[in-house]
């Protein structure tokens, strides 16, 4: 099942959104209980997706992909182990809504990942027992100012930006039909109308896997109903400027597209 958002001439509400990605049907209430359906179809063309989720925090592990390490960092990620850092939700943006980069965020560089919608409140969860606290998956994009991230020291400025956390299109729940272990993300950049394939990795690439971070991460945070995990970002990241367009693609989920703008 795929859980969405939309905006209505009635107003906002989550759906489900049919295989196709066509026809999204309003439910009552939220994605993380049984849906109700209040009745009402729409077609997806004459609505727009919203960010799938409404997080109280995005819990992010960074460094976890030894390739990126190697490109951002300049050192090998047995120097430089994997890390938790948290964006506000403040940063989250939907589908098609623009990345505004503010004249102070300088070497602004989309980090395309897979991301874990938690389904219910949780704390100090077992590697194992992983999928029991999960709602599904959708994309991130974690966006990050370089230059702001090293001048800075730490990455709640860098990372945390207003629009800095594009989210979408959709929260898949079947998450049997994935193999984590071998889960191909890729990055699509356009800039001055050429467009080049940035990321190409796989999640085989990951240093700690889905299990091991929610068991992680959960030692220390309590995490509720809509809060995403992001699980870290392949190599291949790259600068992007105003009038650019980035779009991160992971089989199974589908495609989050936004364009880049000036704040």
């Amino acid at each position: 099942m795929r859980f969405g958002r939309i905006a209505t001439p009635e107003g906002m509400t989550f759906a489900v959104i049919d295989e196709a990605g066509e026809v999204a049907k309003a439910i009552a209430g939220t994605p993380y209980t049984d849906p109700e359906y209040t009745g009402k179809e729409y077609k997806l063309e004459d609505v727009r997706l919203l960010a799938p989720t409404l997080p109280s925090k995005i819990v992010a592990v960074g460094r976890n992909y030894a390739d990126h390490v190697a490109e951002v960092f300049k050192e090998s990620a047995e120097h430089l182990p994997p890390t938790i850092f948290i964006k506000p939700p403040t940063a989250v943006v939907g589908p098609g809504a623009p990345i505004r980069i503010p004249d102070f965020a300088t070497g602004v560089e989309f980090e395309g990942e897979l991301a874990v919608v938690i389904g219910v409140p949780c704390k100090n969860v077992k590697a194992k027992d992983w999928k029991s606290v999960v709602r599904g998956v959708t994309i991130i994009n974690d966006v990050s100012s370089r230059d702001l991230q090293f001048s800075d020291g730490q990455w709640a400025r860098a990372k945390g930006i207003d629009t800095f956390a594009p989210l979408g299109p959709w929260i898949e729940t079947d998450l049997d039909k994935f193999d984590f272990s071998d889960l191909p993300i890729k990055a699509h950049l356009t800039h001055d109308g050429k467009t080049e394939t940035k990321q190409d990795s796989n999640s085989k690439q990951m240093i700690m896997n889905i299990g091991e971070m929610i068991e992680w991460v959960t030692q220390s945070f309590t995490l509720l109903p809509g809060d995403v995990m992001a699980t870290g970002s392949p190599a291949g990241t790259a600068e992007m400027v105003p009038g650019d367009f980035i779009e991160v693609e992971i089989p199974g989920i589908g495609s989050l597209g936004n364009p880049v703008a000036r704040a």
